[in-house]
């Protein structure tokens, strides 16, 4: 199972997560990180992203009730019986300038109301050395919520592989390049 490895709480998350009932929607948000073993190659670029993102994301279909959107807008979302809502970005292939996507659309989902707070589930410093190339990670969030949305409730989500294994597969792009 990945290790959560660092946690980064920004203008009231937690306490906001409290008065509107949202903890068990923020455990199980962090659940969809512990719910499979991630083995990699320790060498600098060798591992693939794309498998690893359709583990998160299985995580959260199988948690039931979560909604995702396909793109242009929060990857995951889910409402309590309080209709509080939690947003959930995840960060972990493409390009690290990403986020600062990412950001925009908590940050507009935040102020319209659509959500009450935000995380961002992105791998730590160690285990992006590792991925592919430009793979986001703990330090490149944080820069970017401070610069963009410090002011909003939200959480960044850093985990890190639980073991050393063969390397991710990596995608093939239609030129036969690998890539992501």
């Amino acid at each position: 199972m990945p290790l959560i490895s660092e946690i980064r709480d920004f203008n009231g998350f937690s306490q906001k997560v409290s008065r509107l009932g949202l903890q068990k929607l923020v455990k199980k948000a962090t659940i969809t990180l512990t719910a499979f073993e991630l083995l990699i190659a320790e060498e600098k670029h060798a591992n693939g992203t794309k498998g690893l993102r359709q583990q998160i994301d299985h995580g959260f279909t199988e948690l039931g009730g979560w909604i995702k959107v396909a793109s242009g807008g929060i990857d995951w979302t889910k409402q309590n019986r309080r209709r509080a809502t939690i947003g959930v970005e995840v960060q972990v292939s493409g390009r690290s300038d990403m986020l600062a996507v990412d950001i925009m659309h908590l940050k507009e989902s935040l102020v319209s109301g659509e959500i009450d707070v935000g995380i961002i589930i992105v791998p730590d410093d160690t285990l992006s050395r590792y991925l592919t190339d430009r793979t986001p990670n703990l330090q490149t969030a944080v820069r970017h919520v401070l610069h963009r949305a410090s002011d909003l409730p939200v959480r960044i989500l850093a985990f890190r592989h639980n073991g050393i294994g063969d390397p991710l597969s990596k995608m093939r792009t239609n030129l036969g390049k690998q890539s992501t």
